[in-house]
């Protein structure tokens, strides 16, 4: 039994939706920055918790993406706009429909990346989110 399978053709994951990209992205994001702070920290549970909340709520990340763009290639732009331009019903509660469409575009970027096994370039950008 593989644990995740990740679709290696690229043309097979752009026939995804976007949202399915920031479902996955929202999973690796999450994974990325809990281990991330568990390897920069002895802080327990909790703490971790209300520190991982200041990067993965959708303002956080709607400004991660602002900050970031221009490093973008124009595939993953493409990608961005994507995600951002699909039609989601639900915003959350502590968020603004602006902030949230950026956030969603931010986590199909994420999950694009993840799902065609693009590792090096996914990590240079998580890399960029902490930086």
């Amino acid at each position: 039994m593989e644990f995740i399978k990740r679709n290696k053709d690229i043309s097979e994951a752009k026939l995804l939706s976007p949202l399915v990209w920031a479902y996955v992205g929202d999973s690796v994001y999450e994974l990325f920055i809990r281990t991330h702070l568990i390897n920069n920290s002895n802080a327990k549970p909790h703490k971790l918790h209300i520190e991982s909340i200041k990067y993965v709520k959708a303002k956080a990340q709607a400004d991660i993406l602002k900050r970031i763009t221009d490093k973008l290639t124009e595939d993953e732009k493409d990608v961005v706009r994507r995600g951002r331009n699909t039609e989601n019903h639900h915003v959350a509660k502590n968020s603004n429909v602006a902030d949230y469409s950026q956030s969603t575009a931010f986590e199909a970027l994420i999950g694009y990346l993840y799902l065609t096994e693009q590792d090096e370039r996914l990590e240079e950008i998580l890399n960029m989110c902490i930086d």
